[in-house]
């Protein structure tokens, strides 16, 4: 593990960013460069293979690419997008968050680490080996409060990586009604703070589970309005309300949360004749943002993939 540096920290051997052109087609409804227009679809460079995306305070979205750890960012107002880090052979980018402080911290997928990343010169400045076992997938990530935690989806174990400093990194193992795919296939996958601060809601195979920080003990999560959270992907929670992205479904469930966040009740669903398989999303002002990974299509060099925000 290289200790987590500050933002004035230059490691070296970093990566340079390509110079590198999405080839889809254009963003929908943006007449001319530079224009603000805030287009409803935007693209990614073909091939692009995306699944992570996050957005800060400012109108810029990051997409992670699983085809070779390469992180994209496009500016919400017109579509127009440019590789922030090129990644490079045998890397994947697959969940990411953007810290207050510019950092990116961005899931390893089967590398079994965790990237911090910087924004805006898209070095890399720390990589962390959350775990050794023969087949990870180190998939989602969140932000709260000194730590970003991870999932692995093939083991019952979150990790809490130290935020903007150095720290060992936490193995929290999964306990209580917990119940781990077997071996091969994906358990933990999108996850959340609850808004008490005390724990973190996790989706794992159609059920939301509450973790505790301090044991690791989860809860299910009774839900109310529909029986599970099928193909339940990533997650956001805005003040109560739980947004799941439920991929191969096409939709998005908006889900309200008790006090203790033991039991949700189903709102709203939202859908999107441009949705194509998203897996996560994030929000900014009035709208949410997807990346749609098309795991449906062909994944080759030539696959188109684009991101689309809808009404929040």
């Amino acid at each position: 593990m290289t200790p987590a540096p500050s933002r004035r920290t230059v490691l070296g051997g970093a990566l340079a960013a390509l110079a590198l052109t999405a080839t889809a087609a254009p963003a929908e409804a943006t007449p001319r460069t530079g224009t603000a227009t805030w287009p409803t679809v935007f693209p990614l460079p073909d091939g692009w293979l995306p699944e992570g995306i996050t957005i800060g305070g400012g109108p810029y979205a990051y997409m992670g690419s699983r085809a070779h750890g390469g992180v994209y960012r496009t500016d919400l107002r017109t579509g127009e997008g440019t590789v922030l880090h090129a990644g490079g052979t045998g890397l994947a980018s697959i969940g990411l968050k953007l810290d207050d402080d510019g950092l990116l911290y961005v899931s390893g997928g089967a590398g079994g680490t965790a990237r911090v990343i910087d924004s805006r010169s898209g070095e890399v400045l720390a990589t962390h080996q959350l775990t050794r076992d023969a087949a990870p997938f180190i998939n989602d990530v969140v932000l709260h409060r000194d730590r970003a935690w991870f999932t692995d989806s093939r083991d019952a174990v979150l990790y809490g990586v130290p935020r903007g400093r150095g720290g060992a990194v936490r193995a929290l193992p999964l306990t209580g009604e917990w119940v781990q795919a077997p071996a091969g296939t994906n358990s933990a996958n999108g996850l959340v703070a609850t808004a008490d601060g005390r724990g973190l809601i996790v989706v794992n195979a159609g059920r939301l589970y509450r973790v505790s920080l301090r044991t690791g003990h989860a809860t299910v999560i009774t839900l109310t309005g529909a029986p599970d959270v099928t193909n339940g992907d990533g997650l956001l929670r805005i003040g109560r309300t739980l947004y799941v992205v439920q991929n191969r479904l096409n939709k998005i469930t908006a889900w309200t949360l008790d006090r203790t966040a033991t039991t949700a009740t189903l709102t709203r669903t939202i859908t999107s004749p441009h949705f194509d398989v998203p897996t996560t999303t994030a929000h900014h002002h009035n709208r949410l943002y997807v990346v749609n990974a098309r795991f449906s299509s062909p994944q080759t060099p030539e696959t188109t993939f684009t991101g689309v925000g809808v009404p929040l």
